[in-house]
């Protein structure tokens, strides 16, 4: 796995090994990255991160900060490798339950302007209310959502979809949060 574009283009990032992490593919975050646009400057919330692809990638963007959560000792040490290796500032890595550390956030009115959600395809159907409740009051005005799952699911939440497309066996889906105009 290699870092698309930005600051880091190029550079090789490890996966955790085992069978418990499927990193996201190369052409898969590229797809993501340009349906998003440019992130400089974001807040980045990545949860189930595994290898941190997808928070790696942003920060060699231009994210200004990403905050990497995956329950798995072995995934957040890989991406704490990743990051000293890259030599990336403005990430946290934190080894935590992503739904339980969604909840925290926001009960400390935590904003993010992109959250990144690729869970093990099985688990987010039992997830997604979870998910629909606290992902609106965890977004910024005019934040996006990113949803990985298995191509023949599409999820649903209480934000308003942008788009959903499909990627070899993968559909990636894109939920905005209004933006306020106070």
């Amino acid at each position: 796995m290699r870092i698309i574009a930005g600051s880091h283009k190029g550079a090789a990032i490890r996966a955790p090994s085992g069978r418990d992490t499927r990193p996201t593919p190369d052409r898969v975050r590229e797809a993501i990255f340009n349906l998003v646009g440019p992130v400089d400057g974001m807040r980045v919330l990545d949860l189930f991160a595994g290898s941190g692809a997808m928070g790696l990638e942003a920060l060699s963007r231009g994210a200004a900060r990403a905050v990497l959560v995956d329950h798995d000792a072995r995934a957040c040490a890989t991406v704490r490798q990743n990051l000293e290796k890259l030599g990336m500032g403005g990430a946290e890595v934190v080894r935590s339950d992503a739904l339980r550390y969604l909840d925290a956030d926001v009960r400390r009115c935590a904003r993010y302007d992109l959250i990144v959600i690729d869970p093990p395809y099985r688990l987010l159907p039992a997830i997604l209310d979870r998910l629909g409740n606290a992902l609106p009051r965890a977004l910024a005005p005019g934040g996006r959502v990113i949803v990985e799952t298995a191509r023949d699911l599409e999820p649903a939440l209480s934000l308003p979809m942008s788009t959903s497309r499909c990627y070899g066996s993968t559909r990636v889906t894109v939920f905005e949060a209004p933006v306020d105009h106070e």
